[in-house]
């Protein structure tokens, strides 16, 4: 393994990373009546499972955490978390993990929710980051790991809550949780938001709302049953950000958009419904069903740089109408086994989705003229004819079954498990007359052990394995491409590590080393162009570190450390041995929070750092890393919370990612937002 260079101020933050982020003392977990900073997780396991019995890295991130100092997109906000990388813009949310994609891999309470679009967290209570492979329970994708965000639901005795924000460009955000008991039996949530907001991009604007209203019906003493429904409503101007010139952004104001801001324009409609409804069956056992309706309705019109020279840019504009719908339903048995000295928490699942993506685009008919990069707010405008690039309608019909054992005998603790996929994709060029459909089967294990002689310290290792069939991310083929027939490629990690508590459970560390492998990877035949093979391999390795500190009553920490080597071992000639696109070699924060008391004064500040990363595969622009500064401060009363918090401190210049060398986006300067909430 070549071990990535790391600055002198990156290495005193892996020294202080291990004391730690940290939990607020209320939300200190206790297992076995000893307490731990490490949380219970669901994601992992699809089962309440304590973090540190679970052999795979997972981190957990409330969400109020995540937006606390007024980051505005989801991918944004997981900077800083050790392995995630920004690679998204204004029209869809992107990370990538450990060095692959995942922009395909974002789910909502265990639902594939893989389409483009910018999400909001307002009815989020907190994100769970799964590390590696995960198609075991999840299917197809996952390369270097999956995004889960968990929705806020009704609970017995939830306070309420009015929130309002305002600051830097002309935002403004009021939210409201609204929590109420209509029986003994029936617990109500609501929380609705409504965001305005300019952007220090010049004439880049967007205005949300957000309803989510859920019931919680406890049908008997033993069956409950949740229903959830979202709609998010985004309406913006797209911003793809500046282009590369010799290698790096170009030298240009952070202000500067290269879009059509008088008329481009993005307007999307994500709804989503969901049940869940559970049963106890026994003491031992539990029955569920989840079903999950996602639906996207998404219109823009863009125009975008593609290339430059000298000092001319050169841009095209589409046009976009699109309809998705993903539609799943789950049914899982759970429960708990005792055979002699083992015992056994079995869960076993058959799971079924309809998706459905109907893309219809237009691009300009004729050419855009070039023009000068350095006066963007002269660009000339297309108002020439538009033609029809694609008319395309696409279907995914998937179906699983999955069985998951973790087994614990004394101080060892074995998880195992093992996925059948079935997938078959359906494409139609409505505009050419054509259709095609492949099928793919496929089966994806995962095994994992957990030692811990010692109760403090949890050793581990772990192994699984995820498959990407074609027309499985984007979802769609191009009918008649020879290289649809070709098996799916697969990606397969061996990690181990170990999770400790220290001090009486005030600090928590998790120190994990892995090898992350894409191989069967797609490439270009070297002797003939026009085909693809099956030749590709892509590799990270890596080492992460992470920690959770309550060092005392008023003070915690929190923060951790990425170092990921990440190569194109084999691939095209002009991408052999390169990295990635937007993958750094080192990533991580560091933390350090105040709180007085259940009331009083409290506040928290921080630096996020992040090395530097290529815009293209052919890493040909480079994106300079950068160390961001973020702090906030606030005061509590029984009823009322008022809060100061700014992003940026230093007002630093940075890039937070690229979609292209000629699609790189600024970093926001010196950001304040003030906000006061009211509970009751």
């Amino acid at each position: 393994m070549h071990h990535p260079h790391c600055s002198p101020s990156l290495v005193c933050l892996a020294l202080l990373a291990t004391c730690g982020p940290a939990l607020a003392s209320d939300e200190t977990l206790v297992i076995n009546g000893k307490r731990t900073q490490h949380p219970e997780v669901a994601t992992a396991t699809r089962t309440a499972t304590p973090a540190k019995l679970v052999p795979q890295t997972i981190d957990s991130v409330a969400a109020s955490e995540l937006t606390a100092f007024g980051q505005s997109t989801l991918s944004e906000s997981l900077v800083g978390i050790p392995g995630v990388d920004a690679s998204g813009d204004t029209r869809f949310d992107g990370v990538t993990i450990r060095g692959f994609s995942a922009g395909s891999d974002l789910f909502l309470d265990g639902f594939r929710d893989d389409m483009q679009y910018t999400r909001d967290l307002g009815n989020i209570e907190r994100v769970e980051v799964l590390k590696g492979p995960a198609a075991v329970l999840y299917g197809r994708g996952s390369s270097g790991g999956i995004v889960n965000r968990i929705s806020k639901k009704p609970q017995k005795g939830q306070a309420s809550s009015v929130s309002v924000r305002a600051g830097s460009h002309d935002s403004q955000r009021l939210a409201a949780d609204l929590n109420a008991e209509a029986s003994e039996q029936v617990q109500l949530r609501l929380n609705v938001a409504q965001e305005d907001a300019d952007s220090f991009r010049h004439g880049v604007h967007g205005k949300r709302t957000l309803l989510a209203p859920a019931l919680n019906w406890d049908l008997s003493e033993r069956a409950s049953w949740l229903l959830q429904y979202e709609r998010n409503e985004y309406k913006r101007t797209p911003d793809r950000g500046i282009p590369g010139v010799d290698g790096r952004p170009a030298e240009v104001s952070r202000k500067a958009v290269y879009s059509d801001t008088g008329r481009d324009y993005i307007n999307d409609l994500a709804q989503s419904a969901r049940s869940h409804l559970s049963w106890d069956v026994s003491d031992a056992w539990q029955l569920r069903h989840q079903l999950s309706l996602i639906d996207l309705d998404s219109q823009f019109d863009n125009t975008y740089v593609t290339a430059v020279k000298g000092d001319q840019v050169t841009r095209a504009r589409w046009q976009q109408d699109l309809h998705a719908r993903n539609l799943a339903s789950n049914l899982e048995a759970e429960g708990q086994l005792q055979s002699g000295p083992l015992a056994h928490r079995l869960l076993i699942g058959v799971e079924q989705g309809w998706q459905e993506r109907t893309p219809t685009l237009w691009q300009n008919a004729t050419p855009i003229p070039p023009g000068n990069l350095y006066d963007s707010a002269n660009l000339p405008t297309h108002d020439g004819a538009m033609k029809l690039a694609s008319d395309a309608r696409h279907r995914v019909r998937s179906q699983a079954a999955y069985l998951q054992d973790q087994l614990s005998l004394g101080d060892w603790h074995l998880l195992a498990g093992l996925r059948y996929d079935h997938f078959t994709v359906t494409s139609e060029r409505i505009d050419k007359g054509t259709q095609q459909s492949v099928s793919d089967d496929s089966l994806s294990p995962r095994l994992g052990l957990v030692w811990n002689p010692i109760e403090a310290h949890a050793l581990y290792a772990s192994y699984s394995k995820s498959f990407a069939p074609a027309g499985g991310g984007l979802i769609g083929i191009t009918p008649g491409d020879p290289s649809n027939h070709l098996d799916p490629e697969h990606t397969r990690q061996y990690e181990t590590g170990v999770k400790s508590d220290w001090f009486d459970g005030r600090l928590a560390t998790t120190l994990s080393l892995y090898r992350l492998e894409m191989y069967n990877k797609r490439s270009k035949d070297p002797d003939d162009p026009t085909r693809v093979i099956l030749t590709g391999l892509q590799r990270t390795d890596g080492i992460e570190l992470s920690a959770r500190a309550q060092l005392s009553d008023e003070i915690y920490l929190r923060g951790g450390l990425a170092l990921q080597d990440a190569e194109q071992v084999k691939a095209e000639a002009r991408y052999q041995g390169k990295r990635p696109s937007n993958v750094s070699r080192h990533n991580g924060e560091l933390f350090a929070g105040y709180q007085q008391g259940q009331l009083g004064w409290f506040g928290e500040s921080g630096v996020t750092a992040v090395g530097k990363r290529y815009a293209d595969n052919d890493n040909s622009t480079v994106l300079p890393g950068y160390a961001r500064v973020d702090g906030r401060a606030g005061y509590r009363w029984p009823h009322w919370e008022a809060q100061l918090a700014m992003e940026n401190l230093l007002d630093k210049e940075y890039f937070v990612s690229a979609t292209s060398a000629a699609q790189i986006m600024p970093g926001s300067p010196r950001q304040v937002n003030l906000s006061a909430t009211y509970r009751f």
